[in-house]
């Protein structure tokens, strides 16, 4: 455990390979740093979402502080819930950087984003916006409780569950 941030170190190059215990299904977005996936855990066929990022070591310090606030901050109803992080070595021969997959609960039904484009006439009911909006007030609280800032809080960054669940993503810009 770090004592100045209250956040586990995290050795990058400790973590497992992904081959055999999840699988790419299809691109569904792309994030901040990398493309998201649809995924599937070989074993069980649960859905996940899997944000591939390509780790250099200018970036190293924010996808290890992105893996910390997942693990520590998930388990709210309106976050993502993380279910792990690995590491997919590339050969040193390819020049490319390994990738670290993060994988976290799949939100079948899109973002906000989407559902407006989707609206007859970019229109969203009101009584959809008023559940959303109050949703993510509720996952703010739990983040600002916990003196957490989100910081990039748009459209594309609220998902939607195939059960009209709202989930905060992509916790790359918190402090």
């Amino acid at each position: 455990m770090n004592s100045n941030n209250g956040l586990d170190e995290i050795d990058l190059n400790a973590l497992r390979d992904p081959a055999g215990i999840f699988e790419l299904i299809e691109v569904v977005g792309n994030g901040t740093y990398g493309q998201v996936f649809k995924g599937r855990h070989v074993k069980t066929a649960q859905l996940a979402a899997i944000k591939i990022m390509n780790i250099n070591e200018d970036e190293e310090e924010e996808i290890k502080m992105e893996i910390n606030m997942l693990k520590k901050y998930s388990h709210h109803p309106n976050i993502a819930t993380y279910y792990g992080a690995f590491i997919k070595k590339l050969p040193s021969a390819t020049g490319k950087h390994d990738q670290l997959w993060l994988v976290m609960e799949f939100c079948g039904s899109g973002s906000v984003t989407d559902l407006v484009k989707s609206s007859k006439a970019g229109c969203v009911k009101e009584e959809w916006i008023a559940y959303i909006c109050k949703e993510i007030l509720q996952g703010l609280n739990h983040l600002h409780k916990n003196k957490v800032i989100h910081r990039d809080i748009k459209g594309q960054n609220v998902l939607l569950t195939d059960n009209a669940e709202v989930k905060l993503v992509d916790f790359g810009n918190m402090p």
